[in-house]
């Protein structure tokens, strides 16, 4: 019997252009940019018609569900609109990643490699979010992203006073600014490795199945790793947004546009079950 292949940690090159690799994963995330470009250009093709047909429907219906969603957590329309782009290209764009990685032909279509003196199979098309550094470069969009927004909302010195407090002032400050500071680089770790985890997971489960009762016992989850595939994205947006809101929002828990306690405390509670 044969041995089975599992997927390997990093990505491999199928090719290169000029000094550049060209990886199987990079090649899939090419794809996955092309088919949201083309739905984009569709979408404005419609030319946003008063009355909509059934695809400007639809993709009005996407568009007013995000944003009622995402409003729900931010609870400031204006805060909604500014962070809406950002949040939902990330979680379309990984949730269509991940939905593509189970498509047929994604690992199974191979070309004859030479490794170490060995040929081995090369996957042509392998999951977007199987390579870490793909997940690490979304990750760097998120966190970047929260600290511009943060700096454009509160000003340069202010945000910076949620991380450096002077030590004579305030010991205790100093000291949770610290952790404020590390957490933030923490958030890039974190988001990498939670989604790079889950997909590169899926991948090995769905070989070992597939090999151990091939053609119908992988159904079911190829089913489940359609669910995975789309809370990974919505955890990644979601947290995302949360920061987001944080960032934006001054040190003593309020900024200019909110009053009260109360949409503070909704994003406490969203992140604790985020």
């Amino acid at each position: 019997m044969a041995s089975v292949e599992a997927p390997t940690l990093a990505s491999e090159t199928i090719a290169h252009i000029g000094s550049f690799p060209v990886r199987n994963t990079l090649i899939m995330a090419w794809i996955a940019v092309a088919v949201l470009v083309i739905v984009a250009l569709l979408t404005r093709a419609t030319k946003y018609k008063e009355v909509p047909g059934r695809f400007q429907g639809f993709m009005e219906m996407i568009v007013e569900g995000f944003f009622n969603f995402w409003d729900s957590v931010v609870g400031d329309k204006k805060q909604t609109r500014a962070f809406f782009p950002l949040v939902t290209t990330i979680f379309i764009f990984l949730a269509t990643a991940n939905w593509m990685g189970i498509f047929p032909g994604v690992g199974s279509i191979t070309i004859p490699e030479e490794l170490h003196g060995e040929i081995i199979n090369v996957p042509i098309f392998r999951s977007m979010n199987a390579d870490v550094n793909m997940t690490l470069a979304v990750a760097l969009i998120s966190v970047i992203s929260t600290q511009v927004f943060g700096i454009a909302a509160l000003g340069i010195l202010p945000y910076a006073g949620k991380f450096f407090v002077p030590p004579w002032k305030d010991p205790v400050g100093t000291f949770i600014g610290i952790l404020e500071l590390i957490a933030e680089f923490a958030k890039i770790i974190s988001f990498s490795f939670r989604l790079f985890g889950n997909i590169f997971a899926g991948e090995v489960l769905l070989v070992v199945i597939s090999f151990l009762m091939p053609y119908v016992a992988p159904i079911p989850f190829l089913g489940l790793e359609i669910f995975v595939g789309f809370i990974q994205a919505l955890v990644f947006s979601m947290l995302t947004l949360v920061f987001l809101k944080m960032a934006v929002t001054a040190h003593g828990g309020h900024d200019e546009h909110e009053e009260g306690h109360g949409h503070h405390g909704q994003l406490a509670h969203e992140t604790a079950h985020a």
